[in-house]
This record gives C-alpha cells, sequence and structure tokens, in this order.
C-alpha cells in the first residue's frame, strides 16, 4: 500500500510551525533526500535525512496561522509576510494519511532538513532561503545553495 501525503509541516527556527495541506501547495519539488545518522555532543545516535534543495509555491490559501499559541509573532503579520521577513525555515515533516483509512489520524514520515547557512553572526536567517509573493497571491519559497527563487520559479520571472 502506498502512502498518500496530506500535509507538510515547516518548522521555524524561532519555535514556528506552518501546516500545509496538500490542496493549497502548486509546485513542489524536495531533491535528493539522503540519509545520514549521526550523535551530536553525546546525544542519541540519530537517523536524519538531509535534502539538497527544496522548492514550493503555496496558493494564498495556505496563508492563515493556527492561533492555539498566541506567543508567536506571525499571528499579527500572518504566515506569508512572516516567511517573506525571516529566512528561518529549518525543517519539514511530510504527514500521511494513516493506512488504517481513518483520515482525522496523520502518521509523520522522516523530517527533511534543509540546507542551512546562517547569514550573519546571530544566525537566525538561512543564506539559502529566498522568496518572492507573486502578483496571483501565490508565495514562492526556494532553499538552495545555488540558485535564487527568481532563478527557479519559471512563472515569477
Amino acid at each position: 500500500m502506498q502512502k498518500e501525503m496530506i500535509a507538510l509541516q515547516l518548522f521555524f527556527r524561532n519555535g514556528d510551525t506552518l501546516i500545509i495541506n496538500r490542496e493549497v501547495i502548486g509546485d513542489l519539488w524536495i531533491k535528493q533526500v539522503t540519509t545520514s545518522y549521526g550523535r551530536i555532543n553525546g546525544s542519541d545516535f540519530q537517523e536524519i535525512h538531509p535534502c539538497q534543495s527544496f522548492k514550493i509555491e503555496l496558493l494564498p490559501e495556505a496563508d492563515r496561522v493556527d492561533s492555539e499559541n498566541i506567543n508567536l509573532g506571525s499571528l499579527e503579520v500572518g504566515m506569508f509576510e512572516r516567511i517573506k521577513k525571516y529566512s528561518d525555515i529549518e525543517t519539514m515533516d511530510i504527514l500521511y494519511k494513516n493506512p488504517t483509512g481513518n483520515e482525522a489520524d496523520m502518521i509523520q514520515s522522516e523530517r527533511i532538513y534543509f540546507p542551512y547557512e546562517a547569514q550573519d553572526v546571530d544566525g537566525l536567517d538561512n543564506k539559502h532561503q529566498s522568496t518572492h509573493m507573486g502578483e496571483n497571491g501565490h508565495l514562492f519559497v526556494l532553499i538552495d545553495p545555488s540558485k535564487t527563487v527568481t532563478e527557479v520559479f519559471d512563472s515569477i520571472r
């Protein structure tokens, strides 16, 4: 039985998260996901899944904020503005439909790690992340060490 992706959950460096249902995703590409194993400073031995590049087009309907945590700054401006202002998407989980058929339940895949290099000494923003808001209200995001969002998405040139 093949797994069916129902949503993506993005994790930001400051603790914000965004769940994006598949219906509000346009283009999506996660390039060259690999498996690595390691332990950092005596932590548990872990399996991680870094990718080489990530691109996504989000439809305007994806610009919402889950208001369960009133301490998160994105509540005031919306997620699209937050993503445009701060280049700090670090990881993502792919959420799948439960194989038992109960759509209310989701299971989590392996976490995907994006290329991350700090822009400055604070280390908050990622040098490899670029965004562009299209005239149609679509948000385009690219996390790639060698290209920018305008070089990759033909529809925004």
